[in-house]
């Protein structure tokens, strides 16, 4: 559940007149798209314009195997981002957003038995600074999903540390699994140095399962079994970085319902981000679920085993 956006990205700096590319993405629809191809039954409760542009939009999410039953069609514009990346391979955002259609999304939309049948609901951090409207649909659906999964996505640009932090100690408790990253969120939202610290308070807050993404390191996690660390999976070609994050919760979470152990899912996930990246757009590139797994076994895991305290502690 979230928002989706409009996405207009460039290879050269904005200005009239430059080549642009036109794609669909936004978190929630990078997370249902990888969650899609991970294997699951996905579906998708955002809010779009009840117009051709909003008809389009619903189009590019049924051809990434995403249900549009739960989308919601009502008057409003549709929230756009523009993106480019500079001669470094930085990308440089401009949002358009304020108000949008996407951000009306409410506790309303929410079917309480849509959420408790489903094997796992995702939201993130974004879908709860959109709107307060939007926080408070996040906040209805942990409180009546079977298994919550809370990415903080935290944003300074879109809300405070403040708010921000404040929904992550709310949510934790009624969390299946958080996915926050070391050491922007964990620093900023949970004051903590170091991502097994980070994982520990989360545990401690009551989340069951904790992935703790450390960029081109790893991810450190933390269940009921104890400890683990799962090294990061090189790139085969890095094109644009939009989304990986996004490929990495969705494909988790899928393998998660689908019967995987955590250490599995997460060597999945980290698997599906470093292909995602080889592509241009949120949802440029989903790999398919042969081709995430292939990826994950054509490099060796070098992980710690579950229980197994690792090194990077």
């Amino acid at each position: 559940m979230g928002e989706i956006l409009l996405e207009v990205a460039t290879d050269v700096p904005f200005g009239h007149g430059v080549p642009a590319q036109l794609g669909i993405s936004g978190d929630a629809l990078n997370v249902a798209a990888a969650a899609a191809a991970a294997g699951a039954r996905t579906a998708l409760l955002a809010v779009l314009p009840d117009d051709d542009l909003g008809q389009a939009v619903a189009a590019r999410i049924a051809e990434l195997g995403i249900s549009a039953e739960l989308l919601k069609f009502r008057p409003g514009q549709q929230g756009a981002y523009l993106v480019h990346c500079d001669p470094d391979g930085q990308r440089e955002f401009s949002y358009a957003r304020s108000g949008s259609v996407g951000s009306t999304l409410g506790p309303d939309d929410v079917d309480p038995d849509v959420f408790a049948a489903a094997g796992a609901v995702i939201a993130g951090g974004i879908a709860c600074a959109i709107s307060a409207s939007s926080r408070a649909a996040v906040f209805r659906a942990a409180e009546v999903s079977r298994r919550f999964v809370f990415d903080p996505n935290y944003r300074p640009r879109l809300t405070s540390v403040e708010d921000a932090t404040a929904a992550v100690f709310e949510l934790a408790p009624k969390a299946f699994l958080v996915t926050p990253s070391f050491p922007g969120e964990t620093s900023a939202l949970l004051a903590t140095s170091s991502p097994a610290e980070a994982a520990g308070k989360l545990r401690s807050l009551g989340t069951a399962n904790v992935a703790v993404t450390c960029g081109a390191e790893g991810i450190q996690l933390e269940s009921d079994a104890g400890p683990a660390w799962i090294d990061a999976i090189p790139a085969p070609a890095v094109v644009d970085q939009t989304g990986a994050g996004d490929a990495f919760v969705g494909t988790l979470t899928a393998r998660l319902v689908l019967g995987d152990s955590l250490s599995e899912a997460a060597r999945y996930g980290a698997a599906a981000a470093s292909l995602v990246v080889g592509g241009r757009g949120g949802t440029g590139f989903i790999p398919s679920f042969e081709q995430t797994r292939a990826h994950a076994l054509s490099v060796p895991s070098g992980r710690t085993s579950e229980g197994e305290l690792s090194s990077h502690a």
